[in-house]
């Protein structure tokens, strides 16, 4: 039988300061360091054995830039102390987050009701839910945001498939908050278009070889050569194909086998 894991909490709001400030301190410093340690051994690796397209490699590694900022920013938040709560379904998930996370960082299953209960004290809620080939569930509606404190911010992350809250709309890199109901809102569809070049040379390596199966054996016999293209298709013939797609708009569903 596993061995409970128990959490020691730090309060920061009574007692002696000067011994819990630098285990605070210390984790932002060593992360700062270790960000710059990651983006140098990246472009040296790349640079060094990419050969002629070295130039097109490097420029690919910078379109990591906003997920290594946002994990970053969230372990600063950490390392400053912020309360940070982890909503998932998972269980196995929520189990390693709650053994592996920092004292200051709480896991929850994500429920309505442990979500309402959350809302009236937080600051920023970001929302990633993917569920693939399906509508992304509005985790967060309208009614819900009247239980937040004015100003609190909602980034949406899931817009691509819909966005997780009822209010969210796409915005974009040249005007991407909006104010609703005393609710700051950024749902910026394709985040990485704010970096075009190094996002389209990352996608395009990430991509190229599908493209030119379709391009060498034609779409049909491609898609059945590969489960991964298979997978990919979405209407063949005014026909669904993907279940998911048929079931988020009530539309009739055919197996892909049927129409390669």
């Amino acid at each position: 039988m596993k061995q409970a894991v128990q959490k020691q909490k730090l309060d920061m709001l009574s007692g002696p300061l000067w011994n819990k400030i630098p285990q605070f301190a210390l984790p932002v410093a060593a992360t700062a360091i270790l960000e710059q340690l990651f983006n140098a051994s990246d472009i040296a690796v790349v640079g060094n054995f990419s050969g002629a397209a070295s130039t097109i490699a490097v420029a690919a590694v910078g379109a990591n830039s906003f997920v290594i900022s946002l994990v970053v920013n969230f372990f600063i938040g950490i390392a400053l102390g912020a309360n940070v709560v982890i909503a998932d379904v998972s269980l196995p998930r929520l189990h390693e987050l709650s053994v592996t996370m920092p004292p200051n960082v709480d896991t929850l299953y994500s429920s309505y009701h442990n979500i309402v209960a959350e809302l009236k004290d937080v600051d920023i809620v970001i929302g990633s839910v993917l569920i693939p080939g399906d509508i992304t569930p509005k985790l967060i509606t309208r009614d819900m945001l009247k239980l937040m404190e004015p100003g609190t911010v909602l980034v949406d992350v899931a817009i691509d498939q819909g966005g997780c809250f009822e209010t969210s709309h796409a915005t974009t890199h040249s005007d991407p908050v909006y104010e609703l109901d005393g609710i700051v809102h950024y749902a910026v569809a394709n985040i990485p278009g704010a970096v075009p070049n190094t996002s389209t040379a990352a996608l395009t390596n990430a991509t190229m070889r599908y493209a030119l199966a379709l391009a060498d054996k034609g779409w049909k016999k491609a898609c059945a050569d590969d489960e991964a293209l298979k997978k990919g298709l979405n209407v063949v013939d005014g026909k669904v194909v993907y279940k998911g797609v048929a079931d988020a708009w009530g539309l009739p569903y055919t197996p892909v086998e049927e129409v390669l």
